[in-house]
Formats: structure tokens, C-alpha cells, sequence
């Protein structure tokens, strides 16, 4: 059995009970010393809907360790961006870091200790935002390090401090007037990349897009945060494809997993890997655009949670 260990985590749940159920046994193995399970409410008109809440709820139950468990339930649906943030804001009102996972991301065992550690390492520096247990650069490493930094927050399985989050910008305010200066060519590395997050944020701050992700990039961006990301993926997301809120397709879905190796080996400097963010905005971002762009922005203005 895992020793306990007292770093909170954050589950965020739905409607998919078979998913739910896969992300919380990693959760279970990790025996958390506390749990918040933040879930939105049925949509009324749904057929069959408030059944699968209710299912994924209780895919949840068995919290059968020594666990003080928040249960953060909608009565009605609130939309994934504010239940997301809703959610969040209560976690962090109370506990000083905390992982964050939602119902499809299922963490690797080591992926706990190795956001334990770097909270720790990095909890007084500004310049570092979260940690993720992503990595999408192919089996490249960052050179003999366990982890590396970019400017991209990936968020199937991360971990932030209150300190962060307290910075997370849901209005985007400010992006009316930073869209059209030369702010989100430095911040997105490139013209080319920021023809992609001109045409996001644009979606995102007009409400076609339902996401709290997006806004957590801006947020990120807007301080210069840095993510610190895993020389190897320690999270995967089980949950693309049907059912998804806004991931229907990605070559990223279902990346296999490997325990991280202790003790971790820490890079000099806290700077971005260009190299590696560049090929992941090249990847996963902008691939044939502007047609894949238009695509995926088509899509997404058409989900839902």
C-alpha cells in the first residue's frame, strides 16, 4: 500500500462514470490526506443525464483511507468554465497548493511525489506557475534532467499554489486592448503562433468557447509564468473521443506512462525550452493552419460540458 501523503488533490468530475472510476483509483492508490470531488450539475432536458452524474458521483465513494473529503457538488449545471473555477477558488481559498486532475486523466503513482517535490522546490518563485505530469514531445528529454520548463500550462494532471492561481484572470480583461500590440507574439514565441492564440482568445473571451484552460494560458502568459513539465509523460488522458466536453480528437489521447526516477535531477535555470515549445505549438497547436485552426474553433464553439 502507497504511504499517505498530505499534498490535496482536486478531482473534477461530470458525467462519465467509466473514466471517473479509473482517474480515482489512481487517486485512491495516492491515498491523499485530503480530496476535493468538484462536479457540475445534470443539464436539464438531457435524456439520461442526471443518471450518469449521479453514477459518476458515486464512482467516487470509496474513499476508504484516512481522508477528509470536500464534496463540491452542483445542484444544477453551471457550464465547464464555472464550475472549473467555482471549484478551484474554493481549494485554494483553503489549501496552499493542491494537484488538480480531471475525470479522464489518470496519474501515474510517482506523478504525486514528483509535484510534491517541485511545489516544494519552486513554491517561492514566481516565475514558476503549476507543474503538469504532461509530456508531449515524442520520448525527447530535456537533455539529463527529470523535468524541463515551457510556456504552455498543460492541464491533464498539474499542480498549483494559491500564489498562482490567485492570478488566474477569467474575465481576460485586458486582452481587447494586448490582441492587437506586440505583447502575444512574445508571449506566444512567433507571429505564426500567435495567429492561433489571436483567433482562441478572441473565441474564448467572446464566450464561444466554454474553457477555463485558454484562460489559464492567458493568466500564465500575462505574468510570464513558466510550467514545469516531466522529462517523460506521467499522466494519460483516457477520456478523448465520445463524451468529451471539448477533445474529440488528439494525437496526444491515451500516452502511455512510466514511473518517474527519484532523486529527481533538477535543470540549472528557470528559462523556457524553445526548442520544445516551438514543436509542441507546432504539433498540437497549428498544424495546417489556418484550416486546422478554423476547424478545431468550429468544434469547440459547438460543445458543450
Amino acid at each position: 500500500m502507497a504511504a499517505q501523503h498530505d499534498l490535496p488533490v482536486a478531482l473534477i468530475i461530470f458525467r462519465r462514470p467509466e473514466v471517473t472510476a479509473r482517474a480515482f483509483a489512481a487517486v485512491r492508490a495516492a491515498r491523499p490526506a485530503r480530496l476535493y470531488v468538484i462536479a457540475d450539475g445534470a443539464r436539464p432536458g438531457v435524456a439520461g443525464e442526471a443518471e450518469r452524474v449521479a453514477a459518476a458521483r458515486a464512482a467516487t465513494a470509496a474513499v476508504d483511507w484516512p481522508c477528509a473529503v470536500t464534496r463540491l457538488y452542483a445542484d444544477g449545471n453551471m457550464g465547464l468554465r464555472a464550475r472549473v473555477e467555482s471549484g478551484l477558488h474554493v481549494v485554494f481559498a483553503t489549501e496552499e497548493r493542491a494537484v488538480v486532475l480531471e475525470d479522464d486523466c489518470v496519474a501515474e503513482p510517482s506523478f504525486f511525489r514528483f509535484c510534491a517535490e517541485l511545489l516544494d522546490r519552486y513554491a517561492g518563485d514566481a516565475r514558476v506557475m503549476a507543474v503538469s505530469g504532461d509530456n508531449f514531445q515524442g520520448g525527447r528529454a530535456p537533455g539529463p534532467f527529470s523535468y524541463g520548463f515551457s510556456r504552455f500550462p498543460h492541464c491533464w494532471g498539474w499542480a498549483t499554489w494559491r500564489r498562482a492561481w490567485a492570478h488566474y484572470d477569467g474575465a481576460m480583461a485586458g486582452w481587447p486592448e494586448l490582441r492587437a500590440g506586440p505583447w502575444l507574439e512574445r508571449a506566444a514565441g512567433g507571429r505564426r503562433a500567435a495567429r492561433f492564440w489571436r483567433a482562441t482568445f478572441d473565441a474564448v473571451y467572446a464566450g464561444r468557447v466554454d474553457s477555463w484552460a485558454y484562460r489559464w494560458t492567458y493568466s500564465c502568459w500575462l505574468r510570464g509564468g513558466l510550467t514545469a513539465l516531466p522529462a517523460h509523460n506521467l499522466v494519460s488522458n483516457i477520456g478523448v473521443g465520445e463524451g468529451a466536453t471539448h477533445t474529440a480528437a488528439n494525437p496526444f489521447a491515451a500516452l502511455p506512462t512510466r514511473p518517474m526516477a527519484f532523486p529527481l535531477r533538477h535543470p540549472p535555470a528557470v528559462v523556457a525550452d524553445a526548442r520544445a515549445d516551438a514543436r509542441t505549438q507546432r504539433t498540437l497547436f497549428d498544424p495546417g493552419l489556418p484550416t486546422r485552426l478554423a476547424r478545431r474553433l468550429r468544434r469547440l464553439a459547438g460543445a458543450r460540458p
